[in-house]
C-alpha cells in the first residue's frame, strides 16, 4: 500500500478517472544549497551543525545577508521551505552580539505562535554557553507570567490583537523591552489583507511611534506565501522599503495536484453530484491506501459533517481516533494531541477547516484533498503544500464544487499554478480605521502639532487630532494633544471589522443565565441576525427571537434544527461622486463613491445538504446605509440596441398595455385590497403589487411578440404586498443577461482580489439611477468608506470581462446553473444566451 497505488488506482477506476480534468506532476527538486556564511556568530554554526544543518537552502542564506546588512525583508518561499529558520538566525545573531537585545514575533493566531514556540524552545535549548529566553505573550499568558516575560523574554512570541491591546497601551511596562527591540518578525503576512490588514498596518504604525519614542528602531522580516504582491503588500505594513527573497532553495520530492469535478447528473440544470460526498469516497480511499493525509473543508460544520461520514464509511477498521477533526473550537490540549498524533502516525487522517492550513508542524503527509476553492489561491497553495516534506513524493487533489469559482479553476488549472494572479489589499489610510487607531495612539503618547502617524503626513494627522479635540476625546494643551475621554479606546476596537459599532448576540447558559454568545458589526446585523435566522456559533446553531436595533442586541435560543436561512434583500444605489471613469469596449467603466440602501425583505430556509427550499418568510426591517466605494459598468446605448434586434435583451421595462391601471385596479378589489400570501391589507401611504403568477415575458408568439391579453388575465393576477411580491418575484425570476452578467463578475472577483465573495456587494439595474438611467452593474465594497476592492476591479476590468465570457462559454448547462450566470426561479428561466452575447459585446477589444 503506498501513495503510487493510490495515483494508479484514480487513474484507472472508471468511477474516478473521466472526472479528473487537470493532473499536473512537477519533477522533484533538487536543493539549492549554500555554505554556512561566515560571519555567523560560532556558537550558532556549531549548534546548526550539531543539529545537523551544514548548509543553507538559498533562500536562507540571501536572507541572512539582506537581514545582516539591516534590510528590511519579505521571504516569499514555499510551505516548508524552512523560513522560520531563515528569520531566526538573524535574530539570535543579534542578540548574541550585542546581548540585552530583544525582538517580537508576530503570528496571526494563538496556535501557530505555540507551535513555533516549541521548535524555538528546542534550538535555544541546544545554544552552548548562551541563555536566551522565549516566551509567549498572549490573552492565554498567566497574569502572574507577565512581568517576567516583560523583564527577561529575549523573545515574545504574540499576535496582533494582544499588541494592540495589551502591549501597546501599557509600554511604560515594557519601557526596557521597547528600548532594547532589534527585530520585529511578521509571520504569514499574506493573511492581513482587507480590513484585518488595514488594521494590522495601523497596529504597527502604533509600534513604531512607542519604539521610536524609547529610541528604538527595529528591523523588520516578513514571510509570505506566494501572492502577486509582496514586496507592495510588505511596504504597505510597515510603511519601509524592503528587500524581496522569493527563490525557493528547498528541496521537494515529486508532486502531484490532481483537478477532480465531480460528474454531472443532470446536464440540463447544471447539476453535479455532490462534492462532499465525493470526497468521502475519494478520502477512503487514501485511507484504505495507508495514504496519511489531510482533508479541508470551508466550514467548521462541514468538517464535522465529513468526520462523521469517514468515521461510519471506516467503521470496525480501526479505531476513531485514526481519523480526526481539526477546526477552531477544539481546546489547545486537544488541539496539541491531534498535531502529536499526525507527527508519529497514529492520526491517519484529519479533516479540517484552514487552521491547519498555515505553518504548524504536523510532519510530512503523503496527501491533502481539498473539498472546494478555500478563498485564495495562496490559501489553495498552503493547504496543498501540507502534503509531502523535502525529497518524499506527494499528491493534493482539489474536489470542485458547484461555484463558478470553483468551475472556473476545474477549467483553467493555469491560475492555480502558474504565477498568482491575487493581489493581497489593504488601506491603512482608511477614514474609520484610522481614526480609531489614532485614539489608540493618543492615548498611549500625546501628539505634537507636526508630527505625521507612518506615512499619514502631519497635516492630514492635525485635522483628524482637531476633530478628536472638537468631539471632546482629546485636549490640546501647550502645543500637545492629549487623549481626555475616560473610555480605553483599544478595547472597544476589533481589528476585524471597520466599523465600532456592533449587536450583542445575547442567549442563555444550561442555567437559564444570560449569556453573550459573540458580536457582529452592526451593517451586517439585519441580514445575519435578523428575526427567524439561523446563526451558526461554534458549530452550535442559535435561533434569532428578536433584533432590538436600538439597544443593538440581538436575543437567540440555541436549536439543532436540519435547515439554515439565507436573507432576501432589496437595494438601490446613490452616486455620492465618481472618482474616474473610462471607455470600454461596449461600454464605459467607472469607480467612485456610492451611497448603497439595503433592505432585508425576508428570508429563505433550505435543507442542509440538498439546499431544497422549504418555505420563505417575509420581513419589515428598517433599510440601512452604507457609504463605500463602488466599480460599476453603464452599458452603451448602442451595444444594447444591437442585442436586442438579435432578441438577447430583455431588460427593457414591461408594457403591459394601455389598460394595465384599470386591470390592477380590478385585480386589487377582488382580492379585498388584501395580501394573497400574508394576508396584510393596503395601507394608505401604498398600494399593494399585482403579480404575474407567470411571468409577463413568457407570454410570446413565434415571432417573439408579447401577448398581453393572455399575460394580464384576471387568473394568471394576484393581489400581494412589497414583501411578498419580493418573495414570489425570487421563485419565477426570468433571469436577464444583465442580472447573470452581475452574478458572473461577482463571483469571479475574488479571484483577483483575495477576498471572500462576501466582501463585495454586487446590483444590477436596468435603468439605473446612479448611471442616468442606463443600464449598469455595479461591484461595491462591503466596507464603510471601500477597502480598494472596487478601485482595482476598475483596473483589471479587461482581465476580469474575459475570464467571465470564458467561463460561461465552457459551462456545459442548458440556461444557466450556479456553476455560470446563476440559476433562475424555481419556476422561472435562466439567462444564460443573454449574458453570453453581453460578455462577448464586452470582450469585443480582446
Amino acid at each position: 500500500m503506498s501513495l503510487n497505488h493510490l495515483l494508479i488506482s484514480w487513474k484507472k477506476e472508471p468511477e474516478t478517472a473521466p472526472n479528473i480534468t487537470a493532473w499536473q506532476v512537477t519533477p522533484p527538486r533538487p536543493a539549492d544549497f549554500h555554505p554556512l556564511p561566515a560571519d555567523i556568530p560560532l556558537d550558532i554554526s556549531t549548534t546548526l551543525k550539531q543539529n545537523g544543518i551544514n548548509q543553507l537552502y538559498s533562500h536562507q542564506a540571501e536572507t541572512w545577508q539582506a537581514a545582516h546588512a539591516g534590510h528590511n525583508v519579505v521571504l516569499a518561499t514555499g510551505t516548508a521551505s524552512g523560513k522560520t529558520l531563515a528569520y531566526t538566525l538573524p535574530v539570535l545573531a543579534k542578540l548574541i552580539e550585542q546581548p540585552g537585545s530583544r525582538a517580537l514575533y508576530l503570528f496571526p493566531t494563538k496556535a501557530l505562535a505555540q507551535d513555533q514556540f516549541a521548535g524555538l524552545e528546542r534550538l535555544l535549548a541546544s545554544l552552548e554557553n548562551i541563555s536566551l529566553g522565549a516566551a509567549i505573550y498572549d490573552g492565554d499568558t498567566p497574569v502572574g507570567h507577565r512581568p517576567s516575560i516583560r523583564k527577561n523574554a529575549a523573545i515574545v512570541l504574540s499576535n496582533p490583537d494582544m499588541l494592540h491591546t495589551g502591549i501597546l497601551p501599557h509600554h511604560a511596562n515594557w519601557a526596557d523591552f521597547f528600548q532594547k527591540l532589534k527585530f520585529v518578525i511578521i509571520d504569514e503576512m499574506h493573511t492581513y489583507r482587507g480590513v484585518f490588514g488595514s488594521h494590522v498596518a495601523n497596529v504597527l504604525r502604533r509600534l513604531r511611534r512607542v519604539t521610536a519614542f524609547y529610541g528604538a528602531s527595529p528591523q523588520f522580516i516578513l514571510t509570505s506565501a506566494t501572492i502577486a504582491n509582496p514586496q507592495a503588500l510588505a511596504e504597505t505594513l510597515i510603511e519601509y522599503p524592503v528587500t524581496v527573497v522569493d527563490r525557493d532553495g528547498s528541496a521537494r520530492g515529486e508532486r502531484h495536484f490532481i483537478l477532480y469535478n465531480p460528474p454531472i447528473v443532470d446536464p440540463a440544470l447544471g447539476i453535479r453530484k455532490s462534492a462532499l460526498r465525493e470526497s468521502v469516497r475519494l478520502g477512503k480511499d487514501m485511507f484504505d491506501q495507508q495514504v496519511q493525509g489531510v482533508v479541508f473543508a470551508r466550514s467548521r460544520r462541514t468538517v464535522e459533517l465529513m468526520l462523521s461520514a469517514f468515521r461510519e464509511a471506516t467503521a470496525g477498521q480501526v479505531e476513531a481516533n485514526a481519523i480526526r477533526g481539526y477546526r477552531s473550537g477544539y481546546l489547545g490540549a486537544q488541539r496539541r494531541e491531534i498535531e502529536h498524533g499526525l507527527r508519529d502516525g497514529s492520526v491517519q487522517l484529519v479533516v479540517a477547516t484552514n487552521a491547519l492550513e498555515l505553518g504548524i508542524d504536523i510532519g510530512g503527509l503523503g496527501a491533502a484533498l481539498l473539498v472546494g476553492y478555500p478563498g485564495s489561491i495562496a490559501s489553495l497553495r498552503q493547504q496543498a503544500g501540507r502534503a509531502g516534506r523535502g525529497k518524499a513524493p506527494a499528491a493534493a487533489i482539489f474536489v470542485a464544487t458547484p461555484d463558478p469559482l470553483d468551475q472556473f479553476l476545474a477549467r483553467h488549472p493555469a491560475y492555480l499554478q502558474g504565477r498568482s494572479p491575487e493581489q493581497a489589499l489593504l488601506n491603512p489610510d482608511h477614514l474609520l480605521i484610522l481614526l480609531n487607531h489614532l485614539r489608540c495612539a493618543i492615548f498611549e503618547l500625546p501628539f505634537t502639532p507636526g508630527e505625521p502617524f507612518g506615512l499619514l503626513p502631519a497635516e492630514s494627522v492635525r485635522e483628524y487630532l482637531d476633530f478628536l479635540v472638537s468631539n471632546q476625546e482629546a485636549h490640546l494643551s501647550k502645543d500637545k494633544y492629549f487623549w481626555m475621554a475616560d473610555s480605553y479606546p483599544a478595547a472597544s476596537v476589533s481589528l476585524r471589522t471597520a466599523s465600532p459599532a456592533t449587536v450583542s448576540l445575547q442567549s442563555v447558559d444550561e442555567d437559564g443565565q444570560p449569556t453573550i454568545v459573540g458580536i457582529v458589526d452592526v451593517e451586517s446585523a439585519a441580514w445575519m441576525v435578523h428575526p427567524g435566522a439561523l446563526y451558526l456559533h461554534e458549530a452550535q446553531q442559535y435561533f434569532v427571537q428578536d433584533l432590538d436595533l436600538q439597544k443593538n442586541i440581538a436575543h437567540l435560543v440555541p436549536v439543532a434544527l436540519d435547515y439554515f436561512t439565507e436573507p432576501l434583500r432589496e437595494t438601490s444605489i446613490e452616486l455620492l461622486k465618481e472618482t474616474a471613469h473610462e471607455q470600454a469596449p461596449g461600454a464605459r467603466k467607472h469607480w467612485g463613491e456610492l451611497q448603497v440602501t439595503t433592505t432585508v425583505t425576508g428570508f429563505r430556509k433550505r435543507r442542509w445538504g440538498t439546499g431544497e427550499t422549504l418555505g420563505q418568510e417575509a420581513l419589515q426591517m428598517p433599510p440601512s446605509d452604507l457609504q463605500t466605494t463602488g466599480y460599476w459598468l453603464v452599458i452603451a446605448g448602442e451595444t444594447v440596441r444591437r442585442l436586442a434586434h438579435e432578441g438577447l435583451w430583455t431588460n427593457a421595462p414591461n408594457d403591459y398595455g394601455p389598460e394595465w391601471q384599470q386591470i390592477r385596479q380590478q385585480v386589487r378589489q377582488r382580492d379585498g385590497f388584501t395580501c394573497q400570501i400574508c394576508g396584510a391589507a393596503e395601507s394608505p401611504g401604498r398600494q399593494h403589487d399585482v403579480h404575474h403568477k407567470i411571468p409577463f415575458r413568457q407570454f410570446r408568439d413565434e415571432t417573439g411578440r408579447i401577448l398581453r391579453e393572455e399575460a394580464n388575465r384576471p387568473e394568471n393576477l394576484v393581489t400581494l404586498c412589497q414583501p411578498c411580491h419580493h418573495l414570489a418575484e425570487q421563485n419565477v425570476r426570468m433571469r436577464s443577461g444583465l442580472a447573470g452578467l452581475g452574478y458572473v463578475l461577482a463571483q469571479l472577483a475574488p479571484l483577483f482580489l483575495m477576498c471572500d465573495p462576501g466582501d463585495l456587494g454586487r446590483h444590477t439595474d436596468p435603468q439605473a439611477p446612479f448611471a442616468e438611467g442606463q443600464p449598469a452593474v455595479a461591484l461595491y465594497d462591503l466596507v464603510p468608506a471601500g477597502i480598494g476592492f472596487s478601485q482595482k476591479l476598475f483596473e483589471i476590468h479587461n482581465e476580469l470581462i474575459t475570464s467571465a465570457r470564458t467561463l460561461v462559454q465552457a459551462c456545459p448547462c442548458e440556461d444557466g446553473c450556479p456553476s455560470c450566470v446563476g440559476p433562475a426561479g424555481e419556476n422561472g428561466m435562466g439567462g444564460k444566451q443573454e449574458t453570453l452575447a453581453l460578455l462577448s459585446a464586452l470582450a469585443a477589444g480582446e
